[in-house]
């Protein structure tokens, strides 16, 4: 089979610029780029004009409001409804140039006073309405559960199958998931749970795990301890044939943070991990 395509999420360079994003992933040899708005100012159209002209392709986008509940990286709005119309607006400003059926990935944030069940009655109609707006843009929302590490500070919801349930509970075409290696590896069985997830899945995200330092603390691929080649196997086996996602997050405080580092060699050794990867994960 035909190799799926290798993306670089901008928040894995994050201390470059979206311009630096564009040529440095150009010059790895990725193929896709992940979207974070948070590096795009002004006229947004002709900023993202860039990706097309480099050889990459938008393999999904990250808007700077992308919780249905204050999270570590934007606690503002507090909110819920205003924070959905943030995510709303951010999506139809983006949608038009990025290609049809892009995913935009959601996460709920943080339970306000451990009420995770406030929050998945409400995440059902917020996403419903962003299925809704993502749709008639030509886009669609990727609903992304973290890891349990992060459960008190990001998300309401860890679990891949709750997740899935969640999103069939919706039922909504333009509404799947986002299946991050790094978030939902705990989950028990967790490729059994990639498979069961068949066409749901709209974006397949990957990095490495060590107990955590800081809340944003991965590793580049082959560093850890996710057997990330089993779960691309799952997400083959289940039909999914979108791009892999690199996205690694990594606290300027730590002493060895990647951040801090060659991030155009960071970039260049973890494409040749996914190769390698890819080759040990033929179903």
């Amino acid at each position: 089979m035909t190799r799926s395509g290798f993306g670089i999420s901008e928040f894995t360079t994050h201390p470059w610029s979206f311009e630096r994003d564009v040529d440095g992933y150009a010059s790895a040899g990725a193929d896709a780029i992940e979207i974070c708005e948070f590096k795009l100012h002004g006229d947004y159209a002709a900023m993202l004009d860039r990706v097309t002209p480099s050889g990459l392709r938008v393999s999904s986008v990250q808007t700077t409001v992308h919780s249905l509940f204050p999270d570590s990286l934007q606690p503002e709005p507090a909110g819920p409804g205003d924070r959905v119309a943030r995510i709303a607006a951010s999506l139809e400003r983006i949608a038009a140039n990025v290609g049809p059926g892009v995913p935009f990935v959601v996460i709920t944030g943080a339970a306000p006073d451990g009420n995770v069940a406030g929050v998945l009655d409400f995440a059902r109609g917020a996403l419903a309405q962003l299925a809704e707006t993502a749709q008639r843009c030509g886009v669609r929302i990727a609903y992304e559960p973290l890891n349990p590490v992060l459960f008190n500070s990001d998300t309401a919801l860890w679990n891949l199958r709750d997740a899935l349930n969640l999103v069939r509970s919706v039922d909504h075409p333009a509404l799947g998931l986002c299946v991050d290696t790094w978030n939902v590896f705990p989950t028990p069985r967790a490729a059994e749970a990639v498979e069961d997830c068949a066409d749901r899945i709209f974006l397949v995200q990957i990095s490495d795990y060590r107990t955590p330092h800081a809340r944003a603390d991965r590793l580049s691929l082959g560093d850890g301890t996710i057997d990330n080649a089993a779960l691309i196997r799952a997400t083959r086996a289940a039909g999914y044939r979108g791009d892999y996602v690199l996205e690694i997050f990594s606290d300027d405080s730590l002493a060895d943070s990647l951040w801090r580092s060659d991030l155009q060699a960071v970039i260049e050794r973890n494409a040749r991990a996914f190769e390698a990867l890819w080759a040990r994960s033929e179903p």
